[in-house]
């Protein structure tokens, strides 16, 4: 037998050996080699370097301030200091909130300033896992994760007598210092367990179960500031002769017996082997899709396919247990439920990327999105950790469930969607007025605070979803209903100037009136949100978009209005979205994120791909500051993965993609249980001349999900457009 071993651990290293000797290419074989977390954690693109799974209820990271508009994620990659390391957090949002249960090691004890300046080049990202160097702490700081539980690793400078601040107060504050509303923690010799709740972005409940690899020797309770409402402990751990701490955080939104029983999903303490499997299940998941690109390309791409995976989280049990939007436990339809949906940014292209890529998440996020409008009676807005934040305008929800039912998915129940879709389009909710709109054919800027322009555009998409939900369904009558409401845009087209201009109640058009001025709750109150009339005017093609062509004076016209568009000159203002201009285009914010694919509907179709191309290049980079504007929760990321590809969901609730040129020289898509597609792109030139399926020719305006899905060879054919 030990002639055996010995033959064995020599096998090994001379399989570690040549492993080693290996070019540095067949390593980056690997697409998590690729991944840079850090992209996007310097200036507005508000991600962190997390040790999340894909979909996961905590991402584990570490917090350089509690609050501010720089610091939704909880992270800024210039920030001096990092104050502890928090369970969870949402990726690229404008507003903070999460950041909960805040841990802190450090060598020696102290009773304040927990807070330390760090080693930057010691600081390590991959996915599902990080690592730093805290100087003043004298630790280094390790964290990896399962989809529920935290594992922090603390490697101390010296054995013996240790300290870890655990922070129960902390959370990432929006507009408020007291967030903690009531909390009920029990501390023990190997751990702590309680349930803490807040009202911050929304009200909601954290439960959490956290274990020690070593025994609590000694504990203080730190003096809390006014108002707060849960404790804050330093503990003091023995190491002996080992200078290693171990601590694990399960997590739950339904109570402490949720979080314990999800414990089991990291039943020891092997922080490596957890840290393996972070790394292989998110090298699954990008290997759906293979490109053909140089490293810096694909260092971009799947960092953005990572980001986009990121959310929505799981916000349910390992038993299916979880808290609903009405506060309430409920038991999950399907296999989890989902929250963390920024849905006024996703349902344009993370919505869609995720109907492709990872289908076997789709009905269970419906199922979702169907189970918060059983708790509440609406749709969800905004939904973050199961609670409702009413955030954002429109119905943003509609697309998402039509688009899942154009493309197929069945396992949630289509008569139930269309009755919440309707509900949601004829019950006054947050940012809906239906008995004014319906009044009125449109929001009457005299009547409403604000957004009046903007709020009418957004009602139509919901209205042509809810439309194409009952034509699909054969509900003739709602479909008549819902679609001549979803044809209310036409009346604010201002025939003048051939931009969406405010009206008031009885029909005067907004005087005096300035395109370029962007308007928003927060900043400028006006007839648009975060945006101008430049900007939105382009919203109708996002379910009617010959509608807008015609409307515009047809092709000639419509093209022109781009080509203004693009070439007019817009100003910057980062706060409200407006960065990444080219004209009037603002790649910092969703809603225009579809405009430079309407070219494909314009006399100068070859226009668009040239547009694309410059944006994927100018504003996405393999840098921190590689992400210009806030990613929102996957949305910036997923354009440009369907950039890359080379089609996009202009209409997002048809089931259907825009053509446009593939940014690589070819891709391949291999999700489980579909046949592969490959892409491929032959010729020289800036315009598609061809497109086809399997040698049959395709309509590039109009590219059937279903299509795609049959698998083969998706050829883009380059060459000269006749005309331009």
């Amino acid at each position: 037998m030990n002639r055996l071993r010995r033959l064995a651990r020599a096998l090994l290293a001379r399989a570690l050996l040549g492993l080693a000797l290996l070019p540095a290419a067949a390593h980056a074989a690997r697409l998590t080699d690729f991944v840079d977390p850090f992209i996007g954690t310097d200036g507005t693109g508000h991600t962190a370097p997390a040790a999340s799974r894909p979909f996961a209820m905590v991402a584990p990271g570490p917090d350089n301030a509690d609050s501010g508009w720089d610091y939704t994620s909880g992270y800024q990659y210039r920030a001096p200091r990092i104050i502890g390391f928090s369970q969870t957090r949402a990726s690229g949002t404008g507003i903070p909130e999460l950041g909960d249960i805040l841990l802190m090691p450090m060598q020696a004890a102290r009773e304040s300033d927990f807070g330390s300046r760090y080693d930057k080049a010691s600081e390590v990202a991959r996915p599902g896992y990080y690592s730093v160097r805290l100087t003043d702490n004298d630790v280094r700081v390790e964290l990896t994760s399962t989809a529920r539980v935290a594992l922090h690793r603390y490697r101390f400078s010296r054995p013996g007598r240790v300290w870890l601040v655990a922070d129960f107060q902390h959370g990432l504050r929006f507009l408020t210092r007291d967030r903690v509303t009531a909390s009920n923690i029990t501390p023990g010799p190997n751990g702590i367990a309680g349930s803490v709740s807040s009202d911050n972005w929304t009200k909601r409940t954290i439960a959490f179960a956290m274990q020690f690899d070593h025994p609590v020797v000694a504990s203080r309770t730190l003096p809390a500031p006014p108002g707060e409402k849960a404790p804050r402990y330093l503990l003091g751990f023995d190491l002996g002769t080992g200078a290693t701490l171990k601590v694990k955080v399960a997590l739950a939104t339904t109570d402490v017996a949720g979080a314990r029983g999800n414990m089991a999903e990291l039943p020891g303490w092997d922080f490596d082997a957890v840290a393996r499997a972070a790394d292989a299940e998110w090298e699954g998941l990008l290997q759906r899709v293979r490109i053909t690109a140089d490293a810096r390309q694909q260092r971009i791409f799947y960092t953005a396919l990572y980001h986009a995976f990121l959310h929505p989280s799981v916000i349910s049990d390992r038993d299916g247990r979880y808290r609903g939007g009405d506060g309430a436990i409920a038991m999950t339809r399907g296999k989890a439920s989902y929250s963390t949906l920024s849905l006024w940014d996703t349902f344009r292209a993370a919505q869609p990327l995720y109907t492709l890529l990872v289908p076997e998440r789709v009905d269970d996020i419906m199922l979702s999105l169907l189970d918060h409008h059983k708790a509440t009676g609406i749709l969800p807005l905004w939904p973050i950790w199961g609670g409702e934040t009413n955030t954002m305008i429109g119905n943003p929800a509609l697309p998402v469930l039509a688009d899942a039912w154009a493309k197929g998915f069945r396992g949630f129940d289509g008569r139930e969607a269309l009755a919440a879709m309707v509900a949601a389009s004829t019950r006054d909710h947050p940012h809906s007025d239906w008995s004014l709109f319906d009044r009125y054919g449109y929001y009457p800027f005299d009547l409403v605070a604000n957004e009046a322009v903007s709020r009418t555009l957004e009602a139509g998409i919901g209205d042509a979803a809810t439309a194409e939900m009952a034509t699909m369904l054969g509900d003739a009558a709602t479909a008549a209903r819902f679609a001549g409401r979803a044809r209310a845009w036409r009346q604010l087209l201002d025939p003048e100037t051939g931009l969406a201009r405010g009206r008031d109640s009885k029909g005067g058009w907004r005087t005096p009136f300035d395109p370029g001025l962007v308007t928003s709750p927060l900043g400028h109150p006006g007839d648009y949100t975060e945006a101008n009339a430049w900007q939105y005017s382009w919203t109708p093609a996002l379910h009617d978009p010959q509608g807008l062509v015609a409307a515009m004076g047809g092709k000639p016209a419509f093209t022109v209005m781009l080509d203004r568009f693009f070439t007019t000159a817009g100003a910057i203002d980062k706060f409200q979205g407006q960065e990444a201009l080219i004209g009037q285009y603002s790649h910092g914010n969703e809603p225009g994120h579809h405009i430079p694919w309407l070219y494909a509907f314009s006399t100068t179709p070859a226009q668009g791909p040239r547009l694309v191309r410059r944006i994927a290049e100018t504003f996405y980079r393999d840098t921190p500051d590689g992400i210009i504007g806030n990613e929102d929760a996957g949305q910036m990321s997923a354009w440009l993965v369907f950039a890359t590809l080379g089609f996009y969901p202009v209409e997002p609730a048809a089931g259907r993609y825009v053509a446009g040129l593939p940014l690589v020289a070819g891709a391949t898509l291999h999700v489980p249980g579909q046949p592969m597609l490959r892409i491929t792109s032959t010729g020289a030139g800036d315009g598609l001349a061809a497109l086809s399926l399997n040698g049959r020719r395709l309509d590039p305006l109009a590219i059937p999900h279903a299509a795609l899905r049959q698998g083969g060879e998706l050829r883009f054919a380059r060459g000269a457009v006749p005309g331009e």
